[in-house]
């Protein structure tokens, strides 16, 4: 019974010794499967570093960059109110208005103005019933550029009397004293008077102030005379538009 034991017992063992062997053997070769498979993988990662420094290598094509020009484009008004407000019309300016255009009044292009009709202004002197131009006499004519010595008459001369008073032909405001000297020498002295539209330039009246805000009609002066320094000379005053254009079709 003790050898049968014995026996059993050595059989126990050996059989535990060959399972132990043959779990070792196996977890060998998995680690050599493993250690070459890191080594090909190690080996692919060099080839594809070799391959992308081979390719650095090479010239890059560079595209060069277009320099784009800044234009400068003025910002003009947002709508049209600048304009309606006044009493105009926007338009392209290659209509035909039968008054005048504005510019900066119009949103959009420089080539979209305001059109103006023609206004009249109110007469300038007391006492009369229309604004008179000063017809020839022996010291020239009234009219707008008509010849005064070498050059041209580039205002309107305005029959009024002596010390007549001088209404603002529009509304708008006193913007200080002027002044100016005829090929002769003689000086003028005047005031000038502007709006959101108009802008002229009063001679040969004596003003009550030189600035601030005047409604049309309104008196602001009284008339110089002349005939003190101009024998035979009609009395008058000189209307002239801030820009050298003819009033005429205003007054």
């Amino acid at each position: 019974m003790r050898m049968l034991l014995r026996v059993c017992l050595i059989a126990a063992l050996l059989t535990c010794y060959v399972l132990l062997s043959c779990a070792s053997e196996h977890n060998k070769r998995k680690g050599e499967e493993f250690q070459s498979n890191d080594k090909n993988a190690n080996s692919n990662i060099k080839v594809k570093r070799n391959y992308t420094t081979a390719h650095d290598g090479r010239s890059k094509v560079v595209t060069p960059r277009k320099k784009l020009k800044k234009t400068g484009s003025k910002i003009g008004p947002r709508g049209d109110n600048s304009c309606t407000r006044l009493g105009g019309i926007c338009q392209p300016n290659r209509f035909i208005c039968q008054g005048r255009y504005l510019k900066d009044k119009c949103s959009g292009t420089k080539k979209r103005q305001c059109c103006m009709p023609v206004g009249a202004w109110s007469v300038l002197c007391a006492g009369h019933h229309n604004n008179r131009v000063r017809a020839c006499d022996v010291h020239g004519c009234g009219a707008f550029n008509s010849k005064r010595g070498n050059g041209l008459h580039k205002a309107v001369d305005l029959v009024c009397d002596d010390y007549g008073i001088v209404n603002a032909p529009f509304s708008g405001n006193l913007a200080g004293p002027v002044s100016r000297k005829d090929p002769a020498g003689n000086q003028y002295d005047g005031v000038k008077l502007l709006s959101d539209v108009d802008c002229v330039k009063l001679f040969n009246i004596r003003p009550y102030r030189y600035i601030g805000p005047v409604a049309q009609g309104e008196a602001l002066g009284y008339l110089l005379p002349l005939q003190e320094r101009f024998s035979g000379i009609t009395s008058h005053l000189q209307l002239q538009k801030c820009d050298g254009t003819d009033p005429s079709p205003f007054i």
